[in-house]
């Protein structure tokens, strides 16, 4: 593959979780260290280096993240590869299914602490409004729905609310963003503490810091109030403003159609369906702006 830190490699296991279309391989060098190693196709070589940056600066600035160490090409310059430390540890989805209220509130208050630092990146000057640039991302799925002729009351009350409803984002600030900000992409230590994993996704870049609170619910299963509630108060340092509530229904039925086109192909349809469902009922049909799993006036000891 190009450089001796290959050589020393003693084992190679594919891992095949993940939705990426990368190769990925959990590797073991001689003195029993493990590291982890994504291979992608050249034609991906310009968004796998921005990544792989991205991930150097969030590593730098103290997060819990997979250290970066090493960017460049293999496979005769057929593809390109990112190599950086293992991080070990239980993911947060595993956490939230079994662990009691108390862990739940801390892992939620880490989380929106470490997502708010990792906000502190400013997005690139010459960036495009926010406005100009979901309105974008927003029309790409409303169209997706039409051309495959998806069929859904729910998504057709969704759309006219979205259509009506197109100023609300227009004055957001962007930072740099994840984009994949979920509990699966978190993984808590052996000593507690908890880091984030997998800069591999097609919204990483820059945006509005807060759509990325809403990327960390599961799809198609019910909020979990004691996590997502303190998710929301670790990121805010207290209860959110309430601007913060004013545009959080706006991003759910936008996270709820884009859902509805992502699994439209899949093997499971009708998670995004009962995804939207989900999102409705949080949000009596967007007639309330706090969802009714929040936990207004609850204050958990960090």
């Amino acid at each position: 593959m190009g450089g001796d830190i290959f050589d020393r490699f003693v084992c190679m296991e594919p891992i095949h979780a993940g939705m990426s279309g990368d190769r990925k391989y959990r590797v073991t060098k001689a003195d029993g260290s493990r590291l982890l190693l994504r291979v992608s196709d050249i034609a991906e070589y310009d968004r796998k280096k921005a990544e792989y940056s991205m991930m150097e600066r969030v590593y730098a600035l103290g997060v819990l993240t997979p250290q970066p160490l090493g960017f460049g090409l293999c496979d005769d310059g057929k593809s390109c590869y990112s190599l950086s430390s293992w991080l070990d540890g239980e993911s947060g989805e595993s956490a939230l299914a079994h662990r009691g209220e108390a862990a739940q509130y801390r892992l939620g208050i880490k989380s929106g602490e470490l997502l708010r630092k990792i906000h502190t990146f400013p997005a690139p000057e010459n960036a495009k409004a926010w406005s100009v640039r979901f309105q974008r991302k927003l029309q790409g799925w409303i169209d997706y729905y039409n051309e495959h002729q998806i069929k859904s009351e729910n998504a057709e009350f969704t759309i006219k609310y979205l259509l009506e409803n197109q100023s609300l984002p227009a004055p957001r600030s962007q930072t740099f963003c994840h984009g994949d900000f979920w509990v699966g992409n978190l993984i808590i230590s052996a000593n507690g503490e908890i880091g984030i994993i997998d800069y591999n996704y097609y919204g990483l870049g820059y945006g509005d810091p807060w759509t990325e609170l809403v990327d960390a619910i599961i799809w198609g299963q019910e909020a979990d109030s004691h996590f997502l509630t303190d998710l929301f108060n670790g990121y805010f340092c207290g209860e959110p403003p309430k601007d913060f509530f004013e545009i959080l229904p706006y991003y759910f039925a936008y996270h709820a159609l884009a859902v509805l086109c992502e699994t439209d192909q899949s093997d499971e349809p009708e998670v995004g369906r009962r995804h939207m469902a989900n999102v409705l009922r949080w949000f009596d049909n967007f007639r309330s702006s706090v969802p009714t799993w929040y936990l207004a006036g609850v204050t958990q000891a960090k």
